[in-house]
């Protein structure tokens, strides 16, 4: 197998400010009644200005990378702030472009657009395609393309792309890498095959009417664009670039939506996540703050990379021209400002493939002339294996290779390294060195010792038949009392194979006493089992039961489970606050248990823990 050394390249220190751009929706419907008109009003292609709500007769300006008109296309907004950050993608680094504003504002016709006036995602997956075709002429890379998608509703993260999977969970790698364990993960070879797949994926998100739009976004979702690129020829350089295109839902006022009963709850849930992300943006803004709350929402634990992260950012912030959406479309601009001072640092994810020696070192020390030794070696590794007296062999495999190919790695690197870091890489070569070496005279002492000891045994048996060592010891009997005298003692000396393989000689004595009363036990399961199997504990205090007392206990602890309230379950052995809310939810979720062995199912109980808590329990009952 190939060993992956993980690298960064020397761009790691560079940053990129989150670019902000504001796209004015167009005005809809007649003028106000009082003929106010638009509230906004752009000035040029960067700065545009709002009447101030403290004072009509002033005004309050903005200035960002970009201003879209109400007359400007989605191929203008495609271009000027979503195109540029694309190419980064196939370099092995991440990008993020996400839509912000209010209920109304147009999020959605930005992201998706339509048939006739596409919108950022189909264009830009169309670009990313583009790309690699380019590339893949003039370059010698292999390039995979694959796609996620999935929506944040009610702070549960939902996989449109399998829409029957429950709630994912949210992980973190020890790079720091956001992962979703469980999201389906589609490969894709070109637009029309994205298309196959993102046009179900879309119906599956979850929409609503309101008294602000017809089709208003339930949820965030998130469409992942991944490019794998692999270089043909040695070493296989290997670069994972993601691109991130995020449409978010639009906070809203309940007085003016009108939402009651579930969409009460799903816009309570869209705010307070929005609420979580001014947060993260003010905290980042400080500069001051020990932490970032990104996982104080599901939302804020996704764009953690595209905010204050390493990918570069795009945020379009949509807003409406009406006077209605005043205070909408003020805040989304005083968002936007802070937004546009995170600084995030960039940088290349790329991996290195290093083939592992095929042989040990002591044949590249033999040469080409040394294949008598090296036969012989191998026909000794085979017996020793067979009979079991050099186990240190398996110390040479396992733990000398993982030397030599760090060894190796050093010296691919220092094939492209600058002049200056080679004395260090040189050090750490002469370490790596030394620590083969001491291996190595580690094997041959270990291997002399396995040879005397089994020569000693075979001697002492009688026979020149080698004897077969086995890891295990007879048992120590329990310890007796001290008014009892032995009368005999037995000196039995059995073979351990220990530490590096190593055979060492255990001396357990056994002895035999007169006429001894132990003390037995009160409960079977006070006696450990001879092999550590927890199946075989779980037989042997069974088995002590009568048939229907065990059949009565168990009906009795499933009865808890099926109609216990939460007091109940808790009631219990084994079982927490925690436990027992898991179970309730279970049992909503699926219906009543239909044997106690059901509960293996709830989140947590392994059956290993499974077996302790029915032994605590019917035990528990037993008592009473």
């Amino acid at each position: 197998m190939a060993q992956r050394v993980g690298l960064s390249d020397g761009g790691s220190k560079k940053t990129s400010r989150v670019r902000v751009a504001v796209r004015l929706r167009p005005y809809m419907g007649k003028e106000d009644e009082k003929g106010e008109g638009s509230c906004v009003k752009g000035l040029d292609s960067q700065n545009l200005e709002i009447i101030n709500w403290r004072n009509a007769t002033e005004t309050v300006k903005y200035h960002f990378d970009a201003f879209h008109g109400e007359q400007t296309t989605q191929q203008e907004v495609f271009l000027s702030s979503v195109k540029p950050v694309l190419p980064h993608i196939l370099n092995g680094q991440n990008a993020s472009v996400f839509a912000y504003g209010p209920t109304g504002a147009g999020k959605t016709h930005t992201m998706l657009g339509s048939s006739e006036q596409a919108g950022v995602i189909p264009r830009a997956v169309r670009e990313v395609f583009d790309l690699v075709r380019a590339r893949d002429e003039e370059e010698g890379w292999d390039y995979s393309i694959g796609m996620s998608y999935l929506e944040i509703y009610n702070e549960k993260v939902l996989d449109l792309l399998s829409p029957n999977s429950h709630d994912l969970p949210i992980r973190e790698d020890k790079d720091k890498n956001i992962l979703i364990p469980g999201l389906t993960h589609t490969t894709i070879s070109s637009f029309s095959d994205f298309d196959k797949h993102f046009v179900p994926a879309s119906l599956n998100r979850t929409t609503a009417s309101t008294k602000l739009n017809q089709r208003s976004s339930r949820s965030h979702a998130i469409l992942l664009i991944k490019v794998v690129r692999t270089r043909r020829a040695l070493p296989n350089r290997q670069q994972i670039g993601k691109l991130y295109l995020v449409d978010l839902a639009g906070s809203e006022d309940n007085r003016r939506t009108g939402n009651q009963g579930i969409r009460l709850k799903e816009s309570g849930a869209i705010n307070l996540s929005l609420f979580t992300l001014s947060k993260v943006v003010d905290s980042l803004n400080s500069g001051t703050a020990i932490r970032v709350p990104y996982r104080d929402s599901k939302l804020t634990r996704l764009l953690q990379d595209s905010l204050g992260g390493s990918a570069h950012s795009v945020m379009i912030t949509n807003i409406a021209p009406e006077y209605k959406y005043y205070f909408d479309t003020f805040t989304a601009l005083n968002f936007a400002a802070k937004s546009k001072l995170i600084v995030n640092k960039p940088f290349t994810r790329e991996t290195v493939a290093v083939m592992p020696v095929k042989r040990s070192r002591e044949g590249h020390e033999a040469g080409g002339s040394g294949t008598e030794p090296h036969k012989k070696k191998q026909k000794e590794d085979k017996k020793a294996e067979q009979d079991g007296s050099s186990p240190s062999t398996h110390l040479h495999s396992r733990s000398e290779p993982s030397v030599l190919d760090r060894l190796i790695a050093l010296e691919k690197q220092m094939m492209s390294c600058k002049d200056k870091d080679r004395i260090s890489m040189l050090k750490d070569m002469a370490q790596y060195r030394k620590e083969i070496q001491d291996l190595k005279e580690k094997q041959r002492e270990f291997e002399n010792k396995a040879k005397l000891l089994n020569r000693l045994a075979g001697e002492k048996s009688g026979t020149s038949q080698t004897p077969n060592f086995k890891n295990n010891i007879a048992p120590l009997e329990r310890k007796q009392s001290t008014a009892t005298k032995a009368k005999k003692q037995q000196a039995v000396v059995q073979p351990l194979q220990g530490q590096f393989g190593m055979t060492q000689q255990v001396v357990v004595v056994k002895k035999q006493s007169v006429c001894v009363k132990k003390k037995e036990s009160k409960l079977p399961d006070q006696v450990e089992p001879p092999d550590g199997k927890e199946n075989m504990m779980q037989d042997s205090w069974e088995s002590q039961i009568d048939t229907s007392v065990l059949e009565h206990s168990r009906q009795k602890i499933l009865q808890i489970l099926n109609s216990g309230s939460l007091k109940e379950l808790k009631g219990l052995q084994q079982i927490g606050v925690k436990k027992a809310k898991l179970i309730l939810g279970w049992r909503e979720i699926h219906g009543d248990f239909t044997k106690v062995e059901d509960l293996t199912k709830v989140e947590g109980m392994t059956e290993k823990r499974f077996s302790t808590f029915m032994k605590a329990n019917i035990l528990s009952n037993m008592g009473k």
